[in-house]
């Protein structure tokens, strides 16, 4: 079993996660906690234009997240609705 990343929540991302439903909070936090044993899953991909961005997908959620090995952290600073172009505003 590999090491487990610490997980930091941004306060824009604690913010996007407290306008969710409680299902869908659910699911999207269940997936975040997840990165911890794997910030890579399989269905993860790079940011375009973020260095060291990543993003994956919760139903219809997005999670914008940055990954940093040598420190072991997984940081999410964005969750919003995949078809909403407003999670990657401020970037």
């Amino acid at each position: 079993m590999s090491e487990r990343y610490t997980l930091r929540i941004a306060k824009t991302a604690e913010k996007d996660l407290l306008d969710l439903q409680p299902k869908q909070y659910k699911q999207v936090v269940s997936k975040i906690l997840s990165l911890q044993g794997n910030p890579r899953p399989q269905d993860y991909a790079a940011l375009k234009g973020y260095q060291g961005g990543y993003r994956i997908d919760q139903g219809e959620y997005r999670i914008l997240y940055t990954i940093d090995d040598d420190h072991k952290l997984v940081d999410v600073f964005r969750v919003g609705k995949r078809n909403d172009d407003e999670v990657y505003k401020n970037l």
